[in-house]
Protein backbone atom coordinates (compact mmCIF):
# COMPACT_ATOMS: atom_id res chain seq x y z
CA UNK A 1 0.00 0.00 0.00
CA UNK A 2 1.08 3.53 -0.66
CA UNK A 3 0.24 5.77 1.94
CA UNK A 4 -0.24 9.04 0.04
CA UNK A 5 -1.88 11.10 3.31
CA UNK A 6 -5.36 10.08 2.00
CA UNK A 7 -6.37 8.32 5.26
CA UNK A 8 -9.44 9.33 7.18
CA UNK A 9 -8.96 9.75 10.68
CA UNK A 10 -12.22 9.44 12.91
CA UNK A 11 -14.08 11.43 15.71
CA UNK A 12 -16.47 9.75 18.72
CA UNK A 13 -19.65 11.49 18.55
CA UNK A 14 -22.89 10.49 20.27
CA UNK A 15 -26.46 9.88 18.38
CA UNK A 16 -28.94 10.90 20.58
CA UNK A 17 -32.00 8.70 22.24
CA UNK A 18 -34.64 8.69 19.92
CA UNK A 19 -38.21 10.07 20.47
CA UNK A 20 -40.16 6.17 20.12
CA UNK A 21 -43.30 8.59 19.06
CA UNK A 22 -44.74 6.98 15.63
CA UNK A 23 -42.62 3.92 15.41
CA UNK A 24 -44.49 0.44 15.30
CA UNK A 25 -42.12 -1.93 18.24
CA UNK A 26 -39.73 -3.43 15.98
CA UNK A 27 -38.96 0.09 14.60
CA UNK A 28 -38.89 1.51 18.15
CA UNK A 29 -36.63 -1.46 18.72
CA UNK A 30 -33.76 -0.60 16.61
CA UNK A 31 -34.13 3.19 17.12
CA UNK A 32 -32.91 2.63 20.69
CA UNK A 33 -30.16 0.38 19.80
CA UNK A 34 -28.70 3.54 17.53
CA UNK A 35 -28.67 5.61 20.55
CA UNK A 36 -25.08 5.80 21.99
CA UNK A 37 -21.23 6.54 20.76
CA UNK A 38 -20.25 6.15 16.62
CA UNK A 39 -17.10 6.84 15.26
CA UNK A 40 -17.56 9.92 12.00
CA UNK A 41 -14.92 10.22 9.74
CA UNK A 42 -12.60 12.96 9.55
CA UNK A 43 -11.20 13.56 6.54
CA UNK A 44 -7.91 14.37 5.80
CA UNK A 45 -6.66 17.56 4.28
CA UNK A 46 -5.24 17.51 0.56
CA UNK A 47 -4.46 20.93 0.00
CA UNK A 48 -0.92 20.28 0.12
CA UNK A 49 -0.92 16.50 -0.57
CA UNK A 50 2.16 15.57 -2.00
CA UNK A 51 1.91 12.49 -4.88
CA UNK A 52 4.06 9.48 -4.55
CA UNK A 53 2.12 6.95 -6.92
CA UNK A 54 3.70 3.91 -8.03
CA UNK A 55 5.57 4.13 -11.59
CA UNK A 56 3.15 1.74 -13.59
CA UNK A 57 0.24 3.85 -12.00
CA UNK A 58 1.67 7.07 -13.41
CA UNK A 59 1.74 5.63 -16.66
CA UNK A 60 -1.55 4.20 -16.76
CA UNK A 61 -2.78 8.01 -16.19
CA UNK A 62 -0.90 9.91 -18.69
CA UNK A 63 -1.66 6.97 -21.00
CA UNK A 64 -5.61 8.03 -20.04
CA UNK A 65 -4.48 11.60 -20.40
CA UNK A 66 -3.37 11.39 -23.76
CA UNK A 67 -6.47 9.58 -25.18
CA UNK A 68 -8.47 12.18 -23.19
CA UNK A 69 -6.88 15.18 -25.20
CA UNK A 70 -6.56 13.27 -28.40
CA UNK A 71 -10.81 12.30 -28.19
CA UNK A 72 -11.17 16.00 -27.39
CA UNK A 73 -9.26 16.94 -30.44
CA UNK A 74 -10.50 14.54 -33.12
CA UNK A 75 -14.11 15.79 -33.29
CA UNK A 76 -12.56 19.08 -34.64
CA UNK A 77 -15.58 20.74 -37.03
CA UNK A 78 -18.09 18.15 -36.02
CA UNK A 79 -18.18 19.01 -32.37
CA UNK A 80 -21.41 20.44 -32.12
CA UNK A 81 -23.84 17.77 -32.30
CA UNK A 82 -21.92 15.60 -30.00
CA UNK A 83 -21.17 18.29 -27.37
CA UNK A 84 -24.68 17.56 -26.52
CA UNK A 85 -24.79 13.90 -26.84
CA UNK A 86 -21.70 12.67 -25.29
CA UNK A 87 -22.82 15.06 -22.53
CA UNK A 88 -26.27 13.05 -21.99
CA UNK A 89 -24.28 9.64 -22.40
CA UNK A 90 -22.18 11.09 -19.51
CA UNK A 91 -25.04 11.54 -17.40
CA UNK A 92 -26.81 8.71 -17.96
CA UNK A 93 -24.03 6.49 -17.28
CA UNK A 94 -23.53 8.15 -13.85
CA UNK A 95 -26.80 7.83 -13.08
CA UNK A 96 -26.71 4.28 -13.81
CA UNK A 97 -23.90 3.93 -10.81
CA UNK A 98 -26.74 4.92 -8.91
CA UNK A 99 -28.80 2.48 -10.12
CA UNK A 100 -31.07 4.78 -12.20
CA UNK A 101 -31.61 3.50 -15.42
CA UNK A 102 -34.00 4.37 -18.34
CA UNK A 103 -34.01 3.99 -22.19
CA UNK A 104 -32.39 6.43 -24.41
CA UNK A 105 -36.16 7.11 -25.63
CA UNK A 106 -37.21 7.91 -21.99
CA UNK A 107 -34.72 10.02 -21.39
CA UNK A 108 -35.14 11.65 -24.55
CA UNK A 109 -38.83 11.86 -24.34
CA UNK A 110 -38.74 13.56 -20.69
CA UNK A 111 -35.97 16.33 -22.07
CA UNK A 112 -39.05 17.54 -24.39
CA UNK A 113 -42.50 16.31 -23.22
CA UNK A 114 -42.92 17.85 -19.49
CA UNK A 115 -45.19 15.95 -16.79
CA UNK A 116 -45.00 13.03 -18.95
CA UNK A 117 -42.19 11.09 -18.23
CA UNK A 118 -41.23 7.96 -15.84
CA UNK A 119 -39.57 8.74 -12.45
CA UNK A 120 -36.02 7.61 -13.40
CA UNK A 121 -35.87 8.94 -17.20
CA UNK A 122 -36.63 12.69 -15.02
CA UNK A 123 -34.19 12.20 -12.39
CA UNK A 124 -31.44 11.39 -15.34
CA UNK A 125 -32.88 14.48 -17.15
CA UNK A 126 -31.37 16.60 -13.55
CA UNK A 127 -28.31 14.75 -13.88
CA UNK A 128 -27.91 16.16 -17.64
CA UNK A 129 -28.66 19.81 -16.28
CA UNK A 130 -26.27 19.07 -13.13
CA UNK A 131 -23.40 17.85 -16.01
CA UNK A 132 -24.37 21.03 -18.28
CA UNK A 133 -23.73 22.86 -15.28
CA UNK A 134 -20.47 21.42 -14.55
CA UNK A 135 -19.31 22.65 -18.07
CA UNK A 136 -20.69 25.91 -17.60
CA UNK A 137 -18.92 26.79 -14.23
CA UNK A 138 -15.67 25.02 -15.24
CA UNK A 139 -13.60 28.17 -15.93
CA UNK A 140 -13.19 28.10 -11.87
CA UNK A 141 -14.03 24.76 -9.95
CA UNK A 142 -14.97 27.29 -6.10
CA UNK A 143 -17.58 25.84 -3.64
CA UNK A 144 -20.22 27.94 -5.45
CA UNK A 145 -19.77 25.78 -8.46
CA UNK A 146 -20.27 22.67 -6.82
CA UNK A 147 -23.17 24.06 -5.44
CA UNK A 148 -24.47 24.90 -8.23
CA UNK A 149 -24.18 21.58 -9.75
CA UNK A 150 -26.21 19.75 -6.78
CA UNK A 151 -29.21 22.91 -7.06
CA UNK A 152 -29.29 21.71 -11.01
CA UNK A 153 -29.69 18.03 -9.78
CA UNK A 154 -31.70 18.02 -6.99
CA UNK A 155 -33.79 21.18 -7.46
CA UNK A 156 -36.50 18.86 -9.04
CA UNK A 157 -36.98 16.33 -6.56
CA UNK A 158 -35.93 17.80 -3.20
CA UNK A 159 -35.90 21.85 -3.73
CA UNK A 160 -35.34 21.56 0.36
CA UNK A 161 -31.95 20.64 0.35
CA UNK A 162 -30.81 21.25 -3.23
CA UNK A 163 -27.77 23.53 -3.39
CA UNK A 164 -27.15 23.61 0.20
CA UNK A 165 -24.28 21.56 2.34
CA UNK A 166 -26.01 19.11 4.79
CA UNK A 167 -27.03 19.60 8.06
CA UNK A 168 -27.54 16.12 9.26
CA UNK A 169 -25.57 13.54 9.63
CA UNK A 170 -25.47 10.98 7.09
CA UNK A 171 -24.09 7.57 6.51
CA UNK A 172 -23.84 4.57 3.87
CA UNK A 173 -25.17 1.03 4.48
CA UNK A 174 -26.45 0.56 7.86
CA UNK A 175 -30.06 1.17 9.01
CA UNK A 176 -32.21 4.07 8.44
CA UNK A 177 -32.52 4.90 12.18
CA UNK A 178 -28.86 5.90 12.82
CA UNK A 179 -25.31 5.66 11.53
CA UNK A 180 -24.09 2.41 14.18
CA UNK A 181 -23.06 -0.63 12.01
CA UNK A 182 -23.02 1.70 9.15
CA UNK A 183 -20.05 0.99 6.27
CA UNK A 184 -19.34 4.44 5.89
CA UNK A 185 -20.40 6.98 8.41
CA UNK A 186 -19.22 10.98 6.76
CA UNK A 187 -18.16 13.11 8.58
CA UNK A 188 -19.94 15.46 10.90
CA UNK A 189 -21.97 18.30 9.06
CA UNK A 190 -20.23 21.30 10.93
CA UNK A 191 -17.03 19.30 9.15
CA UNK A 192 -18.45 19.67 5.40
CA UNK A 193 -17.57 23.75 4.61
CA UNK A 194 -13.84 23.43 6.13
CA UNK A 195 -13.51 20.42 3.84
CA UNK A 196 -14.81 21.33 0.91
CA UNK A 197 -12.65 24.66 0.56
CA UNK A 198 -9.41 22.10 1.05
CA UNK A 199 -10.84 20.37 -1.80
CA UNK A 200 -10.99 23.10 -4.02
CA UNK A 201 -7.90 24.64 -2.76
CA UNK A 202 -6.39 21.28 -4.18
CA UNK A 203 -8.46 21.09 -7.03
CA UNK A 204 -6.99 24.55 -8.31
CA UNK A 205 -3.43 23.47 -8.04
CA UNK A 206 -1.63 23.32 -11.59
CA UNK A 207 1.65 21.07 -10.44
CA UNK A 208 -0.17 17.77 -10.53
CA UNK A 209 -0.90 15.77 -13.60
CA UNK A 210 -4.59 15.85 -14.42
CA UNK A 211 -5.77 12.41 -13.92
CA UNK A 212 -4.42 11.69 -10.67
CA UNK A 213 -5.70 14.97 -9.24
CA UNK A 214 -9.21 14.46 -10.75
CA UNK A 215 -9.02 11.23 -9.20
CA UNK A 216 -8.32 12.52 -6.13
CA UNK A 217 -10.86 14.92 -6.13
CA UNK A 218 -13.50 13.04 -6.78
CA UNK A 219 -12.84 10.16 -4.10
CA UNK A 220 -12.33 13.36 -1.70
CA UNK A 221 -15.58 14.56 -2.38
CA UNK A 222 -17.05 11.24 -2.15
CA UNK A 223 -15.35 10.36 1.57
CA UNK A 224 -17.13 14.34 2.27
CA UNK A 225 -20.23 13.69 1.42
CA UNK A 226 -21.38 17.28 1.32
CA UNK A 227 -25.29 16.40 0.91
CA UNK A 228 -28.01 14.67 1.72
CA UNK A 229 -28.36 12.90 -1.07
CA UNK A 230 -26.83 13.12 -4.64
CA UNK A 231 -23.29 12.67 -4.02
CA UNK A 232 -22.35 10.48 -6.41
CA UNK A 233 -23.94 12.29 -9.37
CA UNK A 234 -22.56 15.16 -7.99
CA UNK A 235 -19.37 13.94 -7.62
CA UNK A 236 -18.90 12.68 -11.22
CA UNK A 237 -19.77 15.75 -12.48
CA UNK A 238 -17.08 17.47 -10.43
CA UNK A 239 -15.16 15.55 -12.14
CA UNK A 240 -15.61 16.41 -15.80
CA UNK A 241 -15.90 19.95 -14.41
CA UNK A 242 -12.26 19.34 -13.07
CA UNK A 243 -11.16 17.50 -16.67
CA UNK A 244 -12.63 21.22 -18.34
CA UNK A 245 -10.67 23.47 -15.66
CA UNK A 246 -7.05 21.83 -16.10
CA UNK A 247 -7.88 21.75 -19.69
CA UNK A 248 -7.16 18.52 -20.74
CA UNK A 249 -10.82 18.50 -22.25
CA UNK A 250 -11.70 21.22 -23.76
CA UNK A 251 -14.59 21.24 -26.06
CA UNK A 252 -16.35 17.67 -25.18
CA UNK A 253 -17.76 15.33 -21.84
CA UNK A 254 -15.90 12.22 -22.34
CA UNK A 255 -18.24 9.89 -20.79
CA UNK A 256 -15.87 8.23 -17.76
CA UNK A 257 -18.98 6.76 -16.08
CA UNK A 258 -19.23 4.73 -18.92
CA UNK A 259 -16.17 3.47 -17.90
CA UNK A 260 -16.73 3.25 -14.27
CA UNK A 261 -19.97 1.23 -14.78
CA UNK A 262 -17.58 -1.53 -16.60
CA UNK A 263 -16.56 -2.07 -12.93
CA UNK A 264 -19.03 -0.58 -10.14
CA UNK A 265 -17.61 -3.03 -7.47
CA UNK A 266 -13.87 -1.81 -8.19
CA UNK A 267 -15.05 1.66 -7.83
CA UNK A 268 -16.64 1.66 -4.65
CA UNK A 269 -13.65 -0.59 -3.76
CA UNK A 270 -10.90 2.09 -4.91
CA UNK A 271 -13.04 4.73 -3.06
CA UNK A 272 -12.57 2.87 0.15
CA UNK A 273 -8.87 2.44 -0.46
CA UNK A 274 -8.41 5.86 -0.98
CA UNK A 275 -10.33 6.36 2.79
CA UNK A 276 -7.54 3.68 4.23
CA UNK A 277 -4.69 5.72 2.93
CA UNK A 278 -4.07 4.47 -0.76
CA UNK A 279 -5.36 6.48 -3.60
CA UNK A 280 -3.31 4.32 -6.24
CA UNK A 281 -6.74 2.52 -6.93
CA UNK A 282 -8.68 5.72 -7.77
CA UNK A 283 -6.36 6.58 -10.28
CA UNK A 284 -5.81 3.54 -11.40
CA UNK A 285 -9.69 2.94 -12.11
CA UNK A 286 -9.97 6.68 -13.24
CA UNK A 287 -7.57 6.04 -15.89
CA UNK A 288 -8.78 2.74 -16.56
CA UNK A 289 -12.68 4.03 -16.79
CA UNK A 290 -10.74 7.06 -19.04
CA UNK A 291 -9.63 4.85 -21.60
CA UNK A 292 -12.65 2.58 -21.72
CA UNK A 293 -14.57 6.14 -22.14
CA UNK A 294 -13.06 6.88 -24.94
CA UNK A 295 -13.12 3.85 -26.67
CA UNK A 296 -17.02 3.66 -26.47
CA UNK A 297 -17.26 7.24 -27.13
CA UNK A 298 -15.52 6.89 -30.78
CA UNK A 299 -17.91 3.52 -31.32
CA UNK A 300 -20.48 6.35 -30.77
CA UNK A 301 -19.79 8.95 -32.99
CA UNK A 302 -18.78 6.27 -35.52
CA UNK A 303 -22.45 4.97 -35.33
CA UNK A 304 -24.02 8.38 -35.50
CA UNK A 305 -21.72 9.40 -38.48
CA UNK A 306 -23.20 6.59 -40.42
CA UNK A 307 -26.66 6.93 -39.18
CA UNK A 308 -26.14 10.62 -40.71
CA UNK A 309 -24.38 9.81 -44.17
CA UNK A 310 -27.10 7.18 -44.85
CA UNK A 311 -29.66 9.88 -44.64
CA UNK A 312 -28.11 12.07 -46.94
CA UNK A 313 -29.14 9.65 -49.48
CA UNK A 314 -32.65 9.68 -48.21
CA UNK A 315 -33.27 13.05 -48.38
CA UNK A 316 -34.50 14.18 -51.24
CA UNK A 317 -34.30 18.01 -50.99
CA UNK A 318 -31.94 20.69 -52.24
CA UNK A 319 -28.74 21.13 -49.97
CA UNK A 320 -29.87 24.11 -48.65
CA UNK A 321 -33.47 23.47 -47.45
CA UNK A 322 -34.03 23.47 -44.04
CA UNK A 323 -34.83 19.61 -43.77
CA UNK A 324 -31.13 18.70 -43.13
CA UNK A 325 -30.62 21.20 -40.35
CA UNK A 326 -33.65 18.99 -38.84
CA UNK A 327 -32.01 16.08 -39.77
CA UNK A 328 -28.69 17.30 -37.85
CA UNK A 329 -30.76 18.43 -35.13
CA UNK A 330 -31.86 14.64 -34.70
CA UNK A 331 -28.15 13.91 -33.42
CA UNK A 332 -28.81 16.09 -30.49
CA UNK A 333 -32.40 15.60 -29.75
CA UNK A 334 -33.76 12.72 -31.24
CA UNK A 335 -37.71 12.97 -29.66
CA UNK A 336 -38.88 16.67 -30.46
CA UNK A 337 -41.58 18.04 -31.14
CA UNK A 338 -42.91 21.83 -33.03
CA UNK A 339 -41.72 24.03 -29.73
CA UNK A 340 -38.60 22.64 -29.78
CA UNK A 341 -37.90 22.97 -33.37
CA UNK A 342 -39.06 26.73 -33.21
CA UNK A 343 -37.38 27.18 -29.72
CA UNK A 344 -33.54 26.04 -31.38
CA UNK A 345 -33.84 26.10 -34.72
CA UNK A 346 -36.10 28.87 -35.42
CA UNK A 347 -38.55 27.64 -37.24
CA UNK A 348 -42.05 28.51 -36.88
CA UNK A 349 -44.32 26.03 -35.28
CA UNK A 350 -46.61 26.39 -38.18
CA UNK A 351 -44.19 25.07 -40.71
CA UNK A 352 -42.86 22.32 -38.58
CA UNK A 353 -44.71 19.66 -40.85
CA UNK A 354 -43.43 21.20 -44.38
CA UNK A 355 -39.86 19.93 -42.89
CA UNK A 356 -41.04 17.48 -40.93
CA UNK A 357 -42.91 15.08 -43.13
CA UNK A 358 -40.20 14.50 -45.62
CA UNK A 359 -38.22 13.01 -42.71
CA UNK A 360 -40.96 10.77 -41.70
CA UNK A 361 -41.68 9.28 -45.81
CA UNK A 362 -37.86 8.85 -45.62
CA UNK A 363 -38.42 7.00 -42.42
CA UNK A 364 -35.59 8.55 -40.45
CA UNK A 365 -38.54 10.20 -38.03
CA UNK A 366 -41.84 8.06 -36.66
CA UNK A 367 -44.83 10.28 -34.97
CA UNK A 368 -45.19 8.45 -32.03
CA UNK A 369 -48.35 10.60 -30.28
CA UNK A 370 -52.25 10.45 -31.21
CA UNK A 371 -52.71 13.96 -30.95
CA UNK A 372 -54.06 16.18 -33.67
CA UNK A 373 -52.17 18.70 -31.99
CA UNK A 374 -49.22 18.77 -29.78
CA UNK A 375 -47.11 16.00 -32.32
CA UNK A 376 -43.91 14.74 -31.04
CA UNK A 377 -41.87 12.43 -33.01
CA UNK A 378 -38.85 10.78 -33.01
CA UNK A 379 -35.37 9.33 -34.69
CA UNK A 380 -35.10 5.62 -34.32
CA UNK A 381 -31.93 4.62 -35.16
CA UNK A 382 -29.95 7.59 -32.90
CA UNK A 383 -31.80 6.77 -30.23
CA UNK A 384 -30.64 2.60 -30.76
CA UNK A 385 -27.15 3.83 -31.33
CA UNK A 386 -27.25 5.53 -27.84
CA UNK A 387 -28.90 2.22 -26.23
CA UNK A 388 -26.03 0.33 -27.84
CA UNK A 389 -23.51 2.49 -25.60
CA UNK A 390 -24.92 2.09 -22.73
CA UNK A 391 -25.40 -1.73 -23.06
CA UNK A 392 -21.70 -1.85 -24.11
CA UNK A 393 -21.07 0.33 -20.70
CA UNK A 394 -23.29 -1.98 -18.93
CA UNK A 395 -26.61 -0.36 -18.38
CA UNK A 396 -29.20 -3.51 -20.00
CA UNK A 397 -31.44 -1.91 -21.99
CA UNK A 398 -35.03 -1.06 -20.90
CA UNK A 399 -38.71 -0.48 -22.32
Amino acid sequence: MTSLGTAVTYEQLTWPVADEAGYGVADQRAALRQSGPYDAAVPAEIADLRLDLPPGVLAEAEDAAAELARFDAELGTEIAPFTAILLRSEAASSSNIENLTASARAIAEAEVLVGTHRRNAGLIVANVNAMRAAVDLSDDVDAGAILAMHRALMESSDPATAGRWRKEQVWIGGGPFGPRGADFIAPHHARVPGAVDDLVDFARRRDLPVVPQVAIAHAQFETIHPFPDGNGRTGRALLQAMLRYQRLTRRITVPVSAGLLADTEGYFSALHAYREGDAAPIVSTVSAASLHAVANGRRLVDDLRGVRAGWRELITARSDSAIHRVADHLLIRPVFDAALLNRELGIRTGNARRYVDPLVEAGIVVEFTDRARNRAWRAPEVLAALDDFAERAGRRRLP
